[in-house]
C-alpha cells in the first residue's frame, strides 16, 4: 500500500480534482461539505470538508467521472456518471446498477490531504489539476437516437449473450450490452446462481455485422499522416476506434466460439475444460474495448466529426477468420501479435499528439495502452495455462502459430518494456515471420 500525499489542506480549494499516480492510474478527487453541516461553503473551515477518491473512468463504459453529478442519499454522497447516468457511492463505491467502481480512502492528517492506494507501494502524485464546475457531456446531445439495445432474459447463457452482442451492428448497443454482460457475470458469480456458460448450444457469426461504415481494404485506408493537423489526428482516431470496435467483437468471440475447448491430455494432467475464470478475464477485456470505443468516438464528435465518417477495414476480424478453429492460435495471433503490436506503436502516436498539443486526446489513449497492456498479459496468461495442462512450450506454440496462421514478419522497433510488463521477452517475437504475403505494418491493437 502507498500513502500518497496530495498536498496541503489549504492549497485544495476546488470541489474536484483529477489526479495523475506515478504509474500512469488515473483518479478523480472530490472535496465535500460534511453532509451534517448546513452552512454555506464559503463559511466552512478546513475541518468542514471531507475527502472521496475514486477511478477516473466510469467501469460501467468509461464516462469521465470528472464531470459526475453528486448527490445525497442517506446520508451518503453519490456521484453519477454524465454519460448514462450510473450511480456509485463515493464511499463504497457500489453502484445501484450492479456495476461498482474502485475508491480510496482519503484523510487529512496534520495540515496535509493524504490519500490511502492499496493497489501498489511506492506510488507517488505525478500531476494534479483542478476540474472546472461546468459539467461536459462528452457525448453531447445526439440528433438521432437509436433507442434502447435489446436485453436478454434472466435465464439466458453466456454464449446466448455472446452471439447476440455480435449480431448487434448499432455501435452504440454494443457498447451497453458488452459493458451489461460483464457486469451481470462478474455479480452472478458471486451469487448462488452463477450464468451457465451454453457451451457447444449456439453457435457465433462468421462476422459481425456493421452499421453504416465504407469498408475497403488495409491497404487502401487513407492516409493518416504525422498528426499535424487536425484532418490527420481524426483520421487517427477513427482507425482507432475502428480497430476498438473489433477488439469488443473478437474478446466477445472467444469465449463463444470456444467454450467447447478442451485441453488435450498429457502425461501429466488429464483434458480439462476452460475454468469460469477464463470468461470473466475476457469479458473484462470486452469491457475495456467498448470503454476504449466510447472514449475515441466521443473524442471525434468533440473534434468535429464522428465514427462512420471515414472508411474502415476488417483486417483483424481477417486474422479472427483464420484462426477460428484453434484457441492456441487465436490468442497467439489476436492477444500477442496484433494487441502487442499496439504496445509498440501508442507511445509513439501519443507523441504525435503531444506535440500538436492535443491533450485530451493524449489522456485517452493514455488510458487505452495502460489497458492494453493488461490485455496482452492476459493472452500470455491462457495460453500459458493452456500449455501447462499440455506440458508444452508456450513460447514454441505461440511462434509455431505465428508461422501457420499469420501472414507477414513481426517487425520492430518493440516495446519491450511493456512487452515484458505483459509476459513477453524477446523470446516470444525476435526472428520471427509468418505466412509469406504479408503486406504492410501488422494491425496494432484488438
Amino acid at each position: 500500500m502507498s500513502t500518497i500525499d496530495i498536498g496541503p489542506v489549504q492549497d485544495l480549494t476546488h470541489s474536484r480534482y483529477t489526479i495523475v499516480l506515478s504509474n500512469g492510474k488515473r483518479l478523480v478527487l472530490f472535496r465535500l461539505p460534511r453532509i451534517s453541516q448546513q452552512d454555506a461553503p464559503a463559511s466552512l473551515g478546513d475541518h468542514d470538508w471531507v475527502y472521496y477518491a475514486m477511478e477516473a473512468e466510469c467501469p460501467h463504459a468509461g464516462g469521465p467521472m470528472s464531470d459526475a453529478h453528486i448527490d445525497i442519499e442517506d446520508s451518503s454522497y453519490i456521484a453519477s456518471c454524465p454519460w448514462h447516468a450510473y450511480d456509485f457511492s463515493l464511499d463504497t463505491g457500489k453502484s445501484s446498477y450492479g456495476v461498482k467502481a474502485c475508491t480510496y480512502p482519503v484523510h487529512p492528517r496534520d495540515g496535509r490531504v493524504l490519500l490511502q492506494f492499496t493497489e501498489a507501494e511506492c506510488v507517488q502524485l505525478s500531476a494534479i489539476q483542478a476540474v472546472g464546475e461546468k459539467t461536459k457531456f462528452k457525448h453531447g446531445p445526439r440528433e438521432k437516437t437509436s433507442g434502447l439495445p435489446n436485453y436478454l432474459s434472466d435465464e439466458a447463457t453466456l454464449c446466448d449473450w455472446c452471439v447476440h452482442i455480435l449480431n448487434t451492428a448499432d455501435p452504440e448497443h454494443k457498447i451497453e450490452l458488452t459493458t451489461h454482460l460483464f457486469s451481470l457475470f462478474a455479480t452472478r458469480e458471486q451469487s448462488p446462481t452463477p450464468m451457465s456458460i451454453g457451451a457447444g448450444i449456439i453457435a457465433a457469426p462468421d462476422e459481425p455485422p456493421r452499421q453504416d461504415l465504407r469498408e475497403v481494404k488495409p491497404g487502401q485506408m487513407p492516409r493518416a499522416g504525422k498528426g499535424g493537423t487536425l484532418k490527420s489526428r481524426i483520421t487517427m482516431l477513427h482507425a482507432l476506434a475502428n480497430i476498438e470496435q473489433w477488439a469488443i467483437d473478437l474478446a466477445i468471440d472467444i469465449c463463444v466460439r470456444f467454450a467447447t475447448f478442451q485441453t488435450t491430455a498429457s502425461t501429466s494432467s488429464a483434458s480439462q475444460n476452460l475454468p469460469r475464470t477464463f470468461y470473466y478475464d475476457w469479458l473484462k477485456v470486452a469491457n475495456d474495448e467498448a470503454k476504449h470505443f466510447s472514449l475515441l468516438r466521443a473524442r471525434l464528435e468533440e473534434l468535429g466529426s464522428h465514427f462512420g465518417a471515414l472508411p474502415v477495414h476488417h483486417g483483424l476480424w481477417e486474422s479472427a477468420t483464420m484462426t477460428a478453429h484453434d484457441l492456441r492460435a487465436r490468442i497467439s495471433v489476436i492477444a500477442l501479435v496484433h494487441e502487442a503490436r499496439g504496445l509498440d506503436i501508442n507511445p509513439l502516436t501519443i507523441e504525435k499528439f503531444r506535440i500538436a498539443g492535443d491533450l485530451e486526446s493524449v489522456e485517452v489513449m493514455t488510458i487505452i495502452h495502460n489497458d492494453e497492456i493488461t490485455h496482452v498479459t492476459t493472452g500470455h496468461r491462457w495460453l500459458t495455462w493452456i500449455c501447462q495442462q499440455e506440458d508444452t512450450d508456450p513460447v514454441q506454440i505461440f511462434r509455431t502459430n505465428v508461422q501457420r496462421h499469420f501472414r507477414g514478419a513481426i517487425k520492430g522497433p518493440f516495446n519491450t518494456d511493456a512487452r515484458q510488463q505483459a509476459g513477453m521477452d524477446s523470446s516470444y517475437y525476435e526472428d520471427l515471420a509468418g505466412l509469406p504475403g504479408g503486406k504492410g505494418e501488422v494491425i496494432a491493437g484488438g
